[in-house]
This record gives C-alpha cells, sequence and structure tokens, in this order.
C-alpha cells in the first residue's frame, strides 16, 4: 500500500465515522423538531414543489414546517461538508479520537447526572403525592400539576436536566460507580422499609429500576473506552497490532454503527415508534402512583445508541491511526 493510497482510505474511514457520529445528534434533534413543532424534515423538504401559498398542495406542509425542513436540509448538508472537510485536511485521526470520546463521555456524564437529579427529586414528589402531602406542601394548583406527567415532565425533569448538562461541564469524571452504589442502597431501604417497617410503595421499586436501566445502558460506552468489554481472545490477544486495528475497523464499521443506527431509526422514525411515542406521551407507570420517569428510560435507548456511536468512532480513529502507524514503521524499517 503506498502512501497515497493509505492516506485517502484512512480519511474515507475518518469521514465515514465523524459524519455517522455527527448525523446522529442531527437526526436526534431533527426528530425533536419534527415531532414537535411540524417541521417537513428532510426527505419531505426534498420533495416540495413551490413555497407559494400557505399551504403547498403537494404535501400539505405549512410555510412555517417547511422553512423549518429547509433549515434541517442545510444543518444536514453542512454536517456532512465538515466531515469531509475535516477527513480530508489536516485534521489528526488520535485528536480527532480525543474529541469524539469526550463527547462520548460528555453525554454519559449528563445522563448520569440526570438520572440521579430527576431520580431522587421525583421519587420525593411521587411520595409526597401517595401520602398527600404535595398540595399541603404547593397548594391545590401546583399540587395537582404534580399529579400531571406533562407538567412534571416540562416544568420540573427539563429544567433539572439542564442543570445536569451544567454540572457534567465542570464534573469530568464518569461517576457511573456512584449509580452502581445507589441501586444498592435504593434496593436495600426497601428491604428495610418492607420486612421492619410493612412500609412498601410503588416508587420505590421503580427508582431502583430506573438507576439499573440507566446502569446497564450508560455503562457501555465507558466501558468501551476503557476496552472492558469481554470479548474471546483465543484468537484475537495472539495477533498483531496490525490485525487487531483491522479486525476492529471491520467490526465497527459492519457490526457496532449498524445497530445503533438500528436503534435510532426504529426508535424514532415515527411518531408511534418504540422511543418517540413514549417520549411524545410522557408516558408513565401503570400501577398506581409510581414515578414518572418511564418515557426517560425510553429516552435511555437515545443515549446508549448516541454515546457508543461517538465511542465506536473513536475507536475506529485510534484502530485507524495503528494502522498508519505500523505501515509508516515498516516502511521506514524496509
Amino acid at each position: 500500500m503506498t502512501s497515497i493510497q493509505k492516506n485517502t482510505f484512512s480519511s474515507l474511514i475518518q469521514f465515514f465515522g465523524l459524519s455517522s457520529a455527527f448525523l446522529a445528534i442531527v437526526f436526534v434533534i431533527n426528530n425533536f423538531i419534527i415531532f414537535n413543532f411540524g417541521a417537513a424534515g428532510f426527505l419531505h423538504t426534498l420533495n416540495l414543489g413551490s413555497f407559494s401559498g400557505v399551504k403547498i398542495p403537494k404535501t400539505g406542509f405549512s410555510d412555517q414546517a417547511v422553512i423549518f425542513g429547509v433549515i434541517q436540509t442545510l444543518i444536514i448538508f453542512g454536517t456532512i461538508g465538515y466531515s469531509a472537510y475535516r477527513a480530508f485536511s489536516a485534521s489528526n485521526l488520535r485528536n480527532d479520537a480525543d474529541i469524539l470520546g469526550w463527547i462520548s463521555a460528555y453525554i454519559i456524564r449528563v445522563a448520569f447526572w440526570a438520572v440521579l437529579i430527576v431520580g431522587l427529586t421525583d421519587a420525593i414528589l411521587s411520595f409526597l403525592r401517595v401520602e398527600g402531602f404535595h398540595k399541603v406542601l404547593f397548594g391545590d394548583g401546583a399540587g395537582a400539576a404534580i399529579a400531571l406527567p406533562s407538567a412534571r415532565g416540562l416544568y420540573i425533569h427539563v429544567p433539572l436536566m439542564i442543570v445536569s448538562a451544567l454540572i457534567a461541564l465542570r464534573d469530568k469524571s464518569v461517576s457511573l460507580v456512584w449509580l452502581t452504589l445507589l441501586v444498592v442502597i435504593a434496593e436495600f431501604l426497601i428491604v428495610i422499609a418492607r420486612f421492619i417497617y410493612g412500609y412498601e410503595q410503588t416508587f420505590m421499586g421503580d427508582l431502583v429500576r430506573f438507576w439499573y436501566a440507566a446502569l446497564f445502558l450508560f455503562a457501555s460506552a465507558y466501558t468501551l473506552k476503557e476496552d472492558g468489554h469481554v470479548r474471546v481472545d483465543v484468537f484475537y490477544a495472539g495477533l498483531r497490532r496490525k490485525t487487531k486495528s483491522v479486525l476492529n475497523i471491520i467490526g465497527i464499521i459492519f457490526f457496532g454503527l449498524p445497530l445503533c443506527w438500528l436503534i435510532l431509526a426504529r426508535g424514532m422514525w415515527g411518531k408511534s415508534s418504540l422511543i418517540n411515542s413514549p417520549m411524545l406521551n410522557f408516558e408513565t407507570s401503570m400501577s398506581g402512583f409510581g414515578m414518572y420517569v418511564k418515557y426517560l428510560m425510553a429516552a435511555f435507548l437515545i443515549i446508549f445508541a448516541l454515546s457508543m456511536i461517538f465511542q465506536f468512532t473513536a475507536y475506529l480513529m485510534n484502530s485507524m491511526a495503528d494502522i498508519e502507524e505500523k505501515v509508516i514503521d515498516e516502511e521506514v524499517n524496509t
């Protein structure tokens, strides 16, 4: 393999990885705009005929929806263009891998703080509602609003998520080990409350499931970053560094990234899809006075897919850099 061929191939791999990662973020944002603001979306925008009139006869979208659709389309093409610019310019594979790894870690940090703060807050509100204290503390109006899933989601959960995003900017560590401890403590308190005090409510089990689901899904990208996933090392462990990198690239391109994109596409393609439907309706558990976080547990799949896409892409860049360095070393030695 010559130097030109090697650089061109690595640039193509870099372009594929960057565009996949950045378009995943754009896909999630566009999905939110489409189903919350009625935007036309990328595919419908490409089929639009004329912008005259209040409605476009061909699609039935309003002018505002068309404007949103045009903006979405420009963002998509801009994302692809930026990915191509970085891939075919002098950008370093290791540097891009570090950036993508940081983004993946930041997504996990935000998600950790969100499930921690939202979980505790929602559990307290559910306890107050079960015992009838919510109207005493907050009044009839606010107390009634707390009992509405949409009100609790918009006015309590969303602000707490924004606070979590700010905390994650300052906290550079991925604190999933603390989430493990919290799951154990929450389960221990359930046992104490049930068998000693005879007190048991639905929200107590909901909190454990909420944190456990977060731990299971959020830790995947972090474990991949630390190379802690269990793999069959019968043959892999004895292979050369270059061969390992080639196998990693093949696995990421043909298995890792497609799996994550399948989760996003199947879960968010339509309004009634697996992820969209619970989130748009602020779906809650049907088991009595439980927590109002079921819709957030559907969103865990988005966090899982996004964090894994960025971490897979970072892994892809590092593997490609390993191959380049190995090839250069071989050329120097010969």
